[in-house]
């Protein structure tokens, strides 16, 4: 046997390899340099692998003889082809460039729907806003907030006057309350947690997914606590970005007509310095690179690595030796007069933003189980009735007044017949419903929310008070505290309407009595001081006493007559009082069955109104049961308040 067949059969295959690998490169150069600048730092995983396979296919087809070159060029340039295009990466703006964005000021709805989609546009790439607040203080007490600022992550800031939506002058976007109170968009900054609570307070936005930044600084241990926790010195420490907090900038005027640049600079920075400090601390700055392969953020990514700090208020104090390092700051801090105005979230001085009321939506009574647990009753014929608590269902079975008709669903026949049936399939209460907040759709820590307020549902007639559930929705608490806020402006529409008001003089079910107040100064005067007073002072002070308990002027008092006096109860009944709930309801039942049912229905719809609900049961309606209790009652029904 010859041995050149061998040797031209292994020169043929290393020529053809060769070559191939020749033609593939020569192509892969012209495909590169094609390609625009911000794709060539792309992922080059997928490139790869598309090479490796074409190479594969070029070899193989080498071995073929009858192969010309040219189809085997074609042939390649079809593989590319298919090759899917590379996704364009998110390259996230250096500090500086983020920095230096103008912000953009908005003042009625329609400029907030002008920039909205933008806005929106960038919250899908990353869904964070870094968001702060300013407002005026007087005399130690803040008014309302006057600028809410949301920076995303390339540094667009908007700068939202409040101003003008304060005492409803306009509504709020519906899209901005949305995206306030998303649980899928991370707001960061310092002392974000309290600035929620402050909105919700006076403008009842609910703000929900917040993280403080100091919490995370603290998490990635690139900063220690005693060197200070504000704004101002994670952005020199971390950022290396120094922002001017002086005292003429942070205490001016925030509600004024136009408010300068230094103002609207100084109000977008704090935004656009957190948002560069959150990314900064998750190591997805600029030096960081871009976003691999999505073109994006995940929001579970990034709240897998804000786990368990998401909405969580600062609490700056540490334990044990921190604690004591802290105490002994705060004395050194009493001791040596500061001359530089103190920072929020610095840990030698008190943080402003704290306000020592209970912040709303914490120290709520969270539900420990489910509301509903879509139970089915049945008549005796199998009609379906209602839907009701497993507990409620078992008390028939255990009563023996119903059978198990099937486990999954959990259905009960009754054994006997109903005081009602519904009246139609179409039921509200056939529904099933879910265990999570009516408004934004969190299905964790819900509480029961009273839509007609039970102040004035407890005054309804009998007829309207049939125990279901239709006005009871379950909302987070977070949605619970704004919605309250809500129900605090209405509540005062109806006193000024109906003249009920709510805890001032008139309305009070208790008055202080000046009279017997001035009597029982007196006792206890003569009681403390005795000879020490002056004797026309003491002689005015018996007088005084002896008036009120109708004893003989030429009597003396007695030690029990002073004592009886000095315990005196200043607070006597107002026979005039009115509770403000049974005043409103009074003045509409005035109207009969028509009139009450407008007052549940204004109830139903400024809930609707103010809280945008998107998640209510079907079949929720404001006029529920209206039309069954004119059929049943008729519009003449004379009313009897409870």
């Amino acid at each position: 046997m010859s041995h050149r067949g061998p040797l031209t059969a292994v020169i043929t295959t290393v020529l053809g390899a060769t070559l191939g690998g020749l033609l593939i490169w020569r192509v892969y150069r012209t495909k590169r340099k094609r390609l625009p600048s911000n794709q060539k730092v792309a992922d080059s995983v997928e490139p790869i692998c598309a090479v490796e396979k074409a190479i594969s296919v070029v070899e193989l087809q080498y071995t073929e003889p009858k192969t010309p070159p040219a189809l085997l060029e074609k042939e390649f340039k079809a593989v590319e082809c298919q090759t899917p295009p590379l996704p364009t990466p998110v390259q996230i703006p250096s500090f500086e460039k983020l920095l230096g964005v103008k912000p953009v000021m908005v003042s009625s709805e329609e400029e907030w729907l002008q920039l909205w989609p933008l806005m929106q546009k960038e919250l899908s790439v990353c869904p964070v806003l870094g968001l702060d607040c300013e407002w005026v203080s007087a005399k130690g007490r803040s008014s309302a907030v006057s600028l809410l600022q949301m920076a995303t992550y390339s540094g667009l800031c908007v700068l939202v006057r409040l101003l003008t939506f304060r005492s409803g002058q306009q509504p709020f976007p519906l899209s901005l309350m949305e995206v306030l109170r998303d649980p899928h968009v991370l707001k960061v900054g310092v002392g974000c947690y309290e600035d929620g609570k402050k909105l919700t307070r006076d403008y009842g936005l609910s703000i929900t997914c917040t993280v403080d930044l100091r919490y995370l600084a603290l998490r990635q241990r690139q900063t220690k606590v005693n060197n200070g926790l504000s704004l101002k010195s994670l952005a020199a420490d971390l950022l290396n970005v120094s922002l001017d907090k002086s005292l003429e900038l942070r205490c001016s005027d925030w509600e004024a007509d136009q408010l300068t640049l230094e103002q609207m600079t100084y109000a977008a920075r704090d935004a656009q310095v957190s948002i560069a400090l959150f990314l900064h601390l998750l190591g997805s700055g600029s030096e960081a690179g871009p976003v691999p392969s999505s073109g994006g953020f995940s929001y579970s990514d990034l709240a897998t690595r804000c786990q368990g700090l998401v909405d969580v208020p600062f609490r700056g104090r540490g334990d044990g030796e921190d604690k004591a390092a802290d105490g002994e700051r705060r004395r050194r801090s009493r001791k040596t007069p500061s001359y530089e105005s103190p920072e929020p979230g610095d840990q030698q001085v008190p943080d402003p933003r704290k306000n020592k009321r209970k912040p709303l939506g914490v120290g709520y009574s969270a539900r420990k189980s489910p509301l509903y647990d879509n139970c089915f009753l049945h008549a005796p014929d199998g009609q379906p009735l209602c839907t009701c608590d497993k507990k409620k269902a078992k008390w028939y079975l255990d009563k023996g007044i119903g059978v198990l008709q099937s486990e999954e669903p959990f259905v009960v026949r009754l054994l006997f017949e109903p005081s009602g049936r519904p009246d139609s399939q179409q039921d509200y209460y056939l529904t099933a419903k879910e265990n999570l907040c009516v408004v934004c759709g969190k299905a964790d820590s819900y509480i029961r929310k009273n839509i007609v307020p039970h102040e004035y549902r407890r005054h309804f007639p009998t007829e309207m008070k049939d125990h279901n559930s239709h006005d009871i929705l379950l909302l987070c608490t977070s949605c619970h505290a704004a919605s309250n806020v809500h129900d605090g402006f209405l509540k005062q529409t109806l006193a000024e309407e109906f003249t009920a008001p709510q805890g001032c003089e008139e309305g009070v079910r208790l008055l202080e009595d000046s009279d017997r107040r001035k009597v029982r100064s007196a006792a206890r005067a003569l009681l403390t001081a005795g000879d020490a007073l002056p004797e026309p002072r003491r002689k005015e002070l018996q007088d005084l006493i002896k008036s009120f308990l109708n004893t003989d002027e030429t009597q003396e008092l007695t030690g029990d007559a002073l004592q009886q006096a000095a315990s005196l109860e200043t607070r006597i009944f107002n026979e005039s009082y009115v509770p403000h709930g049974q005043k409103v309801v009074t003045a509409h039942a005035e109207l009969g069955l028509k009139g009450l049912m407008e007052l549940e229905c204004r109830w139903r719809q400024h809930f609707l109104t103010a809280m945008q609900p998107r998640h209510l049961p079907p079949l929720w309606s404001v006029n529920h049961n209206h039309s069954k209790f004119l059929r049943k009652y008729g519009a003449d029904l004379p009313i009897q308040l409870n």
